[in-house]
């Protein structure tokens, strides 16, 4: 297979373009290229894979094996549309397995939101509407997604934001954003619930608790999320869905944000 050193990613140059002006210590960003694993990443960016299928070669890359419950289940109306909504385990492996597993399954219409630094990947970049909640970009973004749920791509969601965290001794989801629950209504989506079954390391989870108990603003813990990516390698992960429920369904006798609650207990009783 041809390579594209184009596609590399470049710690140097995203820091960069990220915190113009500010000087980081390289022997900092040299560290950070080793912790990310930036070298073994891009031996799998430059094979220049796009799309959905930059998605399921980035599964067989990782030797990761996704096993898909419930597929069955989802049937809507021809020429209706969809809002997937997951839970958030692992903030790497889990959006690439949904991109792949519903990609593939319904003709590689989806487009998923991520974090404005995963548009760095250009064979992802096509699906995503980056999402950077400061900035300039923050001031376009209701448009953005607004424009992806008008658009005839099913739409990929973790309400969440964050990935899970452990809550009252459980690794469970933060509460889940109610903006897809009103979006989907607009536009006339179905809302499908999926369960994601996966976790990330105990690290992870120590690194996110120490945050919040001395109330750090920076997400530290989001650092490791490459790191957590490399290790899932070798893995083994489910992902459930369960029945489409009509945008009709989100009548006034809950809030937009009661019923994102509802489909985020739906989804964790998958």
């Amino acid at each position: 297979m041809e390579r594209h050193p184009e596609l590399e990613i470049d710690l140097d140059k995203i820091v960069a373009a990220k915190f113009p002006g500010k000087k980081i210590p390289q022997w900092f960003i040299n560290r950070m290229k080793r912790f990310i694993h930036q070298d073994y990443l891009n031996g799998f960016f430059t094979k220049g894979y796009e799309g959905v299928e930059f998605c399921t070669e980035a599964l067989r890359y990782l030797d990761v094996e996704i096993e898909v419950e419930g597929l069955d289940r989802v049937v809507v109306p021809e020429g209706s549309l969809m809002t997937f909504a997951s839970n958030h385990p692992l903030g790497g492996v889990d959006g690439i397995a949904l991109v792949s597993v519903i990609g593939e399954h319904f003709g590689g219409n989806v487009k998923v939101m991520v974090n404005d630094f995963l548009m760095f990947l250009k064979g992802l970049a096509p699906l995503c509407i980056p999402i950077n909640k400061t900035g300039d970009q923050s001031r376009n973004l209701p448009a953005l997604v607004r424009q992806m749920y008008e658009s005839g791509d099913n739409v990929i969601v973790c309400p969440a934001g964050l990935c899970s965290r452990r809550i009252n001794g459980r690794i469970q989801d933060l509460p889940w954003s109610k903006n897809f629950i009103k979006m989907s209504v607009q536009s006339g989506r179905y809302v499908v619930p999926v369960h994601f079954i996966g976790r990330n390391s105990k690290r992870f989870y120590n690194v996110a608790s120490i945050c919040k108990l001395l109330r750090l603003k920076f997400n530290f813990a989001m650092l490791l999320l490459p790191d957590e990516l490399y290790r899932a390698r070798h893995g083994k992960y489910r992902i459930v869905f369960g029945k489409p429920v009509p945008a009709s369904a989100f009548d006034n006798s809950r809030t937009p944000y009661e019923w994102a609650q509802w489909v985020r207990a739906e989804a964790y009783k998958l």
